[in-house]
């Protein structure tokens, strides 16, 4: 009967830790430091994250008004309520950085920073940057 019981029971868990958003700071906001729209630039190259009414902490540190940073490349806005993907478009930067060196081919390219809470789901309401073109240059 006990182990019924948590069948029933774990995804009930699951939905509700799932379903809590962190609150976002009012005002708070992430941009780019030093990149700007249609930029270009020589791979591999700088980019420097900021931050306002927010404070940075790493994954796995949960702490009201905090959270860290990711990049989307050349894919769409944060769509849903999942955590953020990790894979080579979705660039984590689990430790708190406030920048990153980056390497992409050359051409046109888009970034967009999110910011996201210790467990890597968007604050309510999101904080996101504007997504921007750059170009990166042979």
């Amino acid at each position: 009967m006990k182990r019924f019981a948590s069948i029933l029971i774990l995804p009930f868990m699951i939905s509700v830790a799932m379903a809590q958003h962190t609150t976002s700071a009012p005002g708070a906001r992430v941009y780019f430091i030093n990149l700007k729209q249609n930029q270009h630039v020589t791979s591999p190259f700088l980019v420097q994250f900021g931050v306002t009414n927010m404070g940075i902490a790493p994954a796995g540190y949960e702490a009201e008004g905090t959270g860290h940073h990711h990049l989307f490349i050349d894919t769409e806005p944060p769509a849903g309520s999942g955590p953020v993907p990790m894979d080579e478009r979705h660039r984590h930067y689990f430790s708190g950085q406030t920048e990153a060196i980056v390497s992409l081919p050359p051409g046109p390219h888009t970034l967009q920073l999110v910011f996201a809470d210790s467990r890597h789901f968007l604050h309510e309401p999101p904080i996101v940057s504007e997504r921007i073109s750059i170009f990166v240059d042979q």
